[in-house]
């Protein structure tokens, strides 16, 4: 007998994926410089050659991708995986814009296991993604299994950020669920919260010559408008969409009296954020 369509059930949504999807044609487009200066830090760090195989695991929008891609050429690939469909297919058309569809393969993928042959692959960078994943242990040794002998990983984290940031992030706190993971409130009891405990993660992951770097983003906004239009264009948007419609303007308003707080001498707005960038070899 064939099912009615009815009757099938859907497959599951992930709530990662579905966010990303949301704001996948806004991301890092709204006006305010964040993922990019970010990306270019990691990639300083990492310091990729020309002729190297490169992956980038949560390639989003392509901050790290599209650089990555121009360091290792000539002769040279980059692989950017993500598992938001909107992703992949905004940046693989950034891509093939930027003319350089030959060395860059962007597809639909799974972090904790990438779909890469074993040992192919010179260097991997992953920006503001770890903390997303279900075990961020078990998907760095299956990043490392896909590294040769001597290749390098770097992953960026957040560090500490300002109080002011932190004030404006608990107008949300009540209607969010026990456990919803925010990568910029991560306690010490995770690896996430200091220095040490993300070179522990790596170290234990089987990373060799495990070290930190930081870095701190000054993020300003003109006025509480724009820093409304760039949460709805990042993971926040997971944050609004929690809040009952009609309560969002009240809880906008709330938002925008810590806000006011932070004006500097120009009148902007905004928060100092410190990036962690954590290194390893195998």
């Amino acid at each position: 007998m064939t099912e009615h369509p009815d009757t099938v059930d859907a497959a599951p949504v992930n709530p990662v994926a579905k966010v990303f999807d949301d704001v996948a044609a806004t991301y890092d487009n709204v006006g305010v410089e964040f993922f990019r200066p970010i990306a270019r830090g990691l990639l300083d760090a990492l310091a990729p050659q020309p002729g190297e195989r490169a992956l980038d695991v949560g390639c989003g929008r392509g901050a790290v991708l599209l650089p990555l891609a121009e360091a290792v050429a000539p002769g040279g690939t980059a692989i950017g995986l993500d598992l938001s469909a909107r992703m992949v297919e905004a940046t693989a058309a950034d891509v093939a814009t930027a003319g350089l569809a030959g060395h860059v393969h962007v597809r639909q993928g799974d972090a904790m296991d990438p779909d890469v042959d074993p040992g192919s692959i010179d260097l991997i960078a992953s920006s503001l993604v770890l903390f997303f994943l279900p075990d961020p242990a078990a998907a760095l040794a299956s990043w490392r299994g896909v590294l040769v002998d001597g290749g390098r990983l770097g992953v960026s984290t957040f560090g500490a950020h300002s109080e002011a940031w932190h004030a404006v992030d608990g107008v949300f706190t009540p209607y969010l669920p026990p456990g919803l993971p925010d990568p910029r409130n991560m306690t010490a009891d995770t690896p996430f919260g200091s220095d040490a405990g993300m070179e522990r993660l790596l170290a234990d992951a089987g990373f060799a010559e495990v070290r930190t770097r930081t870095w701190t983003i000054s993020l300003r906004f003109a006025d509480a408008d724009q820093w409304h239009a760039w949460s709805w264009s990042v993971g926040q948007r997971r944050m609004w969409e929690l809040v009952p419609e009609a309560e969002r303007p009240a809880v906008r308003a709330r938002a925008e009296q810590h806000l006011d707080d932070t004006r500097d001498a120009e009148g902007r707005i905004g928060f100092d954020q410190v990036i962690r960038y954590t290194l390893g070899r195998r």
